[in-house]
């Protein structure tokens, strides 16, 4: 066989291999990119405090039935008019309260949401004539009188406008006494400036200071600033209490100063404090309430008697607010009754009569009341319908009306039904609305409305 017939059964044999057909070629499979549907935003419903950010995620839908966060490729953009956002981001900061629509782009794909910017003010509490306010970013600040350092702002200056305290943004609770201040920071650290006369700062010393100090290294849930003392709770539900001591409004048996918190009785229940000018009254978690101090006008709540030395519990009813005023006290029972006791000079009871009670006296009938404070001589309430209530004295403007004339009973202030707080101090009010915006109104005459006018308001004003 020559080499022509070699080959020609060697190209045989392959087209039979081959079924008889020419050589094969491989194709690779084609690949479709899956195209982006729509795509949706969160969180969903979000709201941002003025001042605060918050991220937007945009998460695409495509169309092989997969979903994916979208990182490239994509614009964010608004209208500028409430929040401004980073472009390629989604970082939204808000900048006015009000609405902000946001858009996300990515190519012809388009989806909007609206966000609520609310007002920074978290938290709001008034002294004796000076006023503190948190942030909704952990924030502090204060106005107002401030001869003993009670803004915690390194001078004894006072201020009619907001002036930050520190550079700190951890704190979560303040309160605002006569003419001293505490806080707690989130990690449940107290912290004391101000007067310190009687030891109500806790350091241990009688040394005014007028930047926050740390007061030991113990972990709190609440405190609470009267006029010369201070009371507090630990995380571990003790109750304790330090600075003056006259009136036995410390509670720990004596009339001795303490100038570091000294713990009272050995209950592990307690859940809220507020002190007076010289009486103190607590609630336990089984909702009792329970007073000591000075009871000249009843304000103890347990009769006649004229010091109270330890805690000692007032009615058999449960509570779910409490507050201390100079010389008189309110508290709200589990069913939404008010009640009040101790001086009334000035109406500050709101029971329409000018004559102190020695035991808690309901407030009318109504059973909708949600928050209670009291001042001076005046209080502040809030119903659960959102709507904002005053009574006592109004020689300032306290009460937000416009007479100034005392009230026995509760007036209603405006017709807004959107208020969340509130807070009553020596002669001032200050609140907060459900929009996170602050208002305040009544004396200022040492700034502390924050205005920074040292003009008395006789009817709530915004503060931006």
């Amino acid at each position: 066989m020559n080499l022509r017939q070699i080959f020609c059964l060697f190209m045989l044999i392959c087209l039979n291999a081959c079924g008889g057909k020419g050589a094969s070629t491989s194709t690779t499979p084609t690949t479709t990119t899956p195209t982006l549907s729509s795509i949706s935003i969160t969180p969903i419903n979000p709201s941002v405090a003025q001042g605060s950010s918050l991220t937007l995620v945009a998460t695409g839908s495509y169309s092989d039935g997969t979903t994916a966060a979208i990182t490239k490729d994509i614009t964010w953009t608004s209208t500028n008019a409430y929040a401004t956002i980073i472009a390629g981001t989604g970082v939204l900061t808000g900048s006015a309260v009000g609405t902000e629509t946001i858009t996300a782009t990515v190519g012809k794909v388009v989806a909007s949401i609206k966000v609520v910017v609310l007002g920074p003010y978290l938290q709001a509490v008034a002294g004796g004539s000076h006023s503190l306010i948190l942030k909704s970013n952990g924030t502090l600040y204060g106005a107002g009188l401030n001869r003993n350092g009670q803004l915690g702002d390194s001078t004894t200056i006072d201020k009619a406008s907001l002036l930050q305290i520190g550079v700190g943004n951890t704190w979560t609770t303040i309160s605002a006494g006569e003419f001293h201040s505490l806080a707690l920071k989130s990690d449940g650290s107290l912290w004391a400036w101000g007067f310190n006369q009687n030891g109500q700062l806790g350091d241990g010393t009688l040394i005014d200071k007028n930047t926050p100090i740390r007061i030991g290294t113990a972990t709190w849930a609440a405190v609470a600033a009267g006029k010369s003392h201070s009371i507090g709770i630990k995380k571990d539900g003790t109750l304790w209490a330090w600075g003056r001591n006259f009136n036995a409004q410390l509670g720990d048996g004596t009339t001795i100063d303490r100038a570091e918190p000294v713990q009272i009785g050995t209950v592990k229940t307690w859940t809220a404090v507020s002190a007076g000018a010289a009486h103190s009254i607590a609630r336990r978690a089984d909702g009792t309430i329970w007073g000591w101090g000075n009871n000249s006008n009843g304000q103890v709540g347990v009769g006649p008697t004229l010091n109270i030395n330890t805690p000692n519990q007032i009615s058999t009813s449960t509570w779910v607010s409490i507050t201390a005023g100079s010389n008189f006290s309110a508290a709200i029972r589990a069913d939404g009754a008010l009640f009040t006791w101790g001086a009334n000079d000035l109406g500050q009871l709101g029971n329409g009569a000018l004559s102190d009670r020695l035991n808690p006296n309901q407030v009318g009938n109504h059973t909708n009341w949600a928050i209670v404070s009291a001042g001076d001589r005046h209080s502040i309430a809030l119903k659960t319908d959102g709507t904002i209530w005053s009574w006592g004295a109004n020689s300032d403007g306290q009460l937000g009306l416009p007479s100034s004339e005392i009230q026995t009973n509760p007036v209603l202030i405006g017709d807004v039904k959107t208020w969340k707080s509130v807070a009553a101090g020596g002669f001032h009010s200050i609140a907060i609305k459900a929009d996170g915006t602050l208002w305040v109104w009544g004396r200022n005459l040492e700034g502390q409305l924050g205005d920074g006018k040292r003009i008395n308001l006789s009817a709530p004003s915004n503060i931006p």
